[in-house]
């Protein structure tokens, strides 16, 4: 995100990163609330339960855009959203796990994709 919204993020403690990504009109939420997994793979994610992302909408009216990241977060995603996802822009980004063997610059190209999606907030 540090080059989609160039800010220099990774050197901020979490708190002055998640402030700073509202600053650019990004907010962050996980899509599985809680669950089961051994190891880090989301192909192991076992009895989980989801985040009320349709409540969190209702929230933000000015929202336009969603973006995944990763496949197992858009399928998941999707499915909680439903039909309502017709009313918004959604992008599936690569995951940003260093496990998904996708080049660094391949993934890097795919998330400045979200660069003309952010409102900086004024």
């Amino acid at each position: 995100m540090s080059e989609v919204t160039g800010a220099q993020l990774v050197s901020l403690d979490y708190a002055t990163r998640l402030h700073t990504l509202l600053a650019h009109g990004v907010g962050l939420w996980d899509v599985v609330a809680e669950a089961h997994r051994q190891g880090s793979l989301d192909s192991r994610i076992r009895d989980r339960d989801d985040n009320d992302l349709l409540a969190l909408l209702g929230r933000f009216p000015r929202l336009t855009t969603i973006a995944f990241n990763g496949g197992t977060a858009a399928k998941l995603g999707l499915k909680v959203l439903g039909k309502r996802a017709e009313d918004f822009q959604i992008v599936q980004l690569p995951s940003s796990s260093p496990a998904y063997t996708l080049s660094y610059a391949e993934k890097m190209a795919k998330w400045r994709l979200l660069a003309p999606c952010l409102d900086p907030l004024r």
